[in-house]
């Protein structure tokens, strides 16, 4: 991670490494030891909404710098995943530097902590290592641990002066275990006149867009054909524009993958798509129930504009915390997007596909390698049909 995204986490801050596979009711309850614990997934609510922002930063921390910059910008904070998360954009700028940023909040039921992950527009992709904390006494305190300029840190994260019209932010650097702490980041907030406090969601924020999946298409279109002219390499920026909307969802799943098995279990479910951070990302929310049990999960996609590929990180119901993501592209209409990461205490190759894409329906699988990508075998598929008369500003 390089200096600028550490020291811009709040100005810097994309569907996934699925693995998608049920929640079981335990996993959406806290443990019995922990059932006394206090409940926090409403402790970020104070930031919905839209808020103008004073933002300075420290030049070169950790070196005894008192060089510090300034710049003035707006955050928008709205609720996704029916509260289990939240997601802020921010704008800010000065006479010579201009930001923008995005930043998941994820909230984890079982240890009542939240994480906090941000995204660079710079190359499209998450920060490695989330911060992870939680509120005491109206303030909110979320650390990490990480290398800046060759050395292990902590990162400190602080939410405080919380009012319904203001808040204050800080980030500091420690090099000697937490004993001192250096601000290099400190933002004042303040809510935007006339916006409600707490409530504003998704379709404050949507209703800029297109109302229609159909107008958004034709933008769409529009400005990949702008863009087409100007680029060497194809931009695939608008290729998941497809699935902005409501769609039901039939999925089925391989009950036992990598182990030979033929037994499938089948849900039924919504799928809600929106567009974020101006199309540079998009966010898919995902409820569905079957014989087999409940799944819940949220995908944040977000786009690199100098590789033209797409990164996919997924988070499923209870965990709190994003899982490692894919990355790939579209090509001649069909998405593909691949990893490595560990199943069953092996590590295998993971691949993501996107398929028989029309105006209202597609189709998705996902499937497993164990030999280097020579086989594969699917998994799980999903089948995808929009909704009519949904508006699909309506989340």
């Amino acid at each position: 991670m390089n200096q600028l995204r550490r020291i811009g986490r709040y100005l810097l801050l994309s569907i996934p490494g699925l693995l998608f596979f049920p929640v079981s009711t335990s996993a959406q309850t806290a443990p019995a030891a922990t059932e006394q614990a206090r409940d926090g997934q409403h402790d970020f609510d104070f930031h919905f909404g839209t808020w103008k922002t004073h933002i300075k930063r420290l030049v070169d921390p950790l070196s005894g710098s008192t060089t510090w910059v300034e710049l003035n910008g707006t955050v928008t904070v709205r609720k996704i995943w029916n509260g289990r998360a939240n997601l802020e954009e921010l704008e800010a700028s000065n006479a010579t530097t201009h930001f923008q940023g995005l930043t998941l909040f994820l909230y984890n039921p079982q240890s009542h902590q939240w994480s906090q992950t941000f995204a660079s527009i710079n190359d499209g992709t998450v920060s490695s290592t989330p911060l992870i904390g939680e509120f005491k006494n109206g303030r909110g305190e979320l650390y990490d641990q990480e290398t800046f300029n060759g050395r292990m840190i902590l990162v400190r994260f602080v939410w405080s002066e919380i009012t319904p019209n203001s808040h204050h932010v800080e980030q500091s650097f420690s090099d000697n275990g937490g004993k001192t702490w250096e601000p290099n980041f400190v933002a004042d907030l303040t809510r935007v006149t006339g916006e409600p406090t707490g409530t504003a969601g998704p379709a404050d924020v949507q209703k800029k867009l297109p109302a229609s999946g159909a107008d958004r298409q034709s933008l769409s279109a529009a400005a990949k054909t702008e863009s087409q002219t100007s680029a060497t390499l194809r931009d695939g920026q608008n290729d998941f524009d497809f699935h902005f909307g409501t769609w039901k969802t039939h999925i089925t799943r391989l009950l036992h993958p990598l182990k030979g098995d033929t037994v499938w279990v089948e849900y039924d479910g919504i799928s809600v798509v929106t567009n974020v951070w101006g199309g540079r990302a998009s966010l898919f929310e995902l409820t569905a129930n079957g014989p087999a049990g409940h799944i819940e999960g949220m995908g944040l996609r977000l786009y690199n504009p100098e590789s033209h590929q797409w990164s996919l990180n997924w988070s499923s119901g209870g965990s709190g915390v994003l899982d490692q993501p894919m990355v790939g592209e579209f090509k001649d209409g069909r998405g593909e997007f691949f990893d490595r990461e560990p199943f069953n205490g092996r590590t295998i190759s993971t691949r993501n596909g996107f398929s028989e894409i029309t105006k209202d329906s597609s189709r998705f699988e996902q499937a497993f390698s164990d030999d280097g990508g020579k086989t594969w075998e699917t998994n799980w598929i999903m089948t995808f049909t929009r909704v009519k008369d949904v508006a699909d500003n309506s989340r």
